[in-house]
């Protein structure tokens, strides 16, 4: 069952809400070993104190939305490296316990997203930032069912299905969120006006807008300069809440597992995202929770 607070959905029909930044990159700030594939969900086995502090500090910050650590825990990833299928599903459940641990603690009302990340992520190889991996949305629908299961059953308040690189996995996602009912919202990664994948945005979003599960669309982890007119994109085809979480402007290099960084990012334009109907607003990778305290006080109409 969902936690008791608030349904995000009313919340994101009255006002913008703040979602929390990148969690890697604080697990990193405090020190947190990332390295051998599982990347946060690595520091969910090993130092779960180091997860709950990491979203702690984002809600410090203000953030309205955690969003869990479990965006790249798979039981086929996790079985490769020792963990068997009961082990997984106990860090799946851990992954929102943390969170919703963090947000209990908060001076403010604060939503559990729990992390359902694409099937790349699992492969560690930057595949996410590609799509098309070869599978049918009948197999990829099935490699997301159980996961799903295993969060929905620690009772999150919504699902964050984010990074989705092509309208296929999205279908996949959206036939798994018609079994359970479960409200959540999808978020394309996108680049140049296109899916990562290379599809175009209006159908993938289109697909989105269908869905009585989605109580929101938009993009994430992508440059900042690709999030208005992707959100133009989405709001020709949907009356839905949009929302925005990008990096900082960096790329990933999957091969050397370093970023590349510009020099002088601009700044976002916040209000022009606010006017293109994004309403859940925050941070991906590289954006800590001292960028997602600057956000909050700049964002439109945050508070009721």
């Amino acid at each position: 069952m969902p936690r008791a607070c608030g349904p995000l959905a009313e919340a994101l029909a009255r006002r913008a809400v703040l979602l929390d930044g990148g969690l890697s990159n604080q697990l990193a700030a405090q020190g947190c070993d990332l390295s051998g594939g599982l990347w946060s969900g690595r520091v969910l086995a090993e130092r779960p104190d180091q997860v709950e502090a990491a979203h702690t500090a984002y809600a410090r910050a203000g953030a309205e939305v955690l969003i869990t650590a479990s965006y790249q825990v798979g039981y086929e990833a996790f079985a490769a490296r020792g963990h068997d299928r009961a082990e997984t599903t106990a860090l799946l459940h851990r992954s929102v316990r943390l969170a919703a641990r963090a947000a209990e603690a908060a001076d403010h009302e604060v939503w559990v997203a729990a992390s359902v990340g694409p099937y790349g992520a699992v492969l560690a190889d930057g595949s996410e930032y590609r799509g098309r991996y070869g599978l049918s949305v009948r197999e990829l629908a099935a490699f997301h069912r159980p996961r799903i299961e295993a969060l929905l059953a620690a009772g999150p308040d919504v699902l964050a299905v984010e990074t989705i690189p092509d309208a296929d996995e999205a279908e996949a996602l959206l036939t798994v969120l018609a079994e359970t009912g479960a409200p959540a919202w999808l978020s394309y990664t996108v680049a140049a006006g296109r899916t990562r994948a290379g599809g175009p945005l209006p159908e993938a979003f289109a697909l989105a807008a269908a869905s009585p599960q989605v109580i929101a669309v938009g993009v994430n982890c992508c440059d900042p300069a690709d999030v208005l007119p992707a959100l133009r994109a989405a709001a020709a085809v949907t009356t839905e809440p949009l929302l925005a979480y990008p990096n900082d402007g960096s790329v990933w290099n999957a091969a050397t597992g370093t970023w590349h960084t510009p020099e002088a990012p601009p700044p976002w334009p916040l209000q022009a995202w606010h006017a293109a109907g994004a309403r859940l607003i925050g941070g991906c990778c590289r954006i800590g929770p001292e960028h997602i305290a600057a956000l909050g006080s700049l964002l439109p109409d945050r508070r009721p």
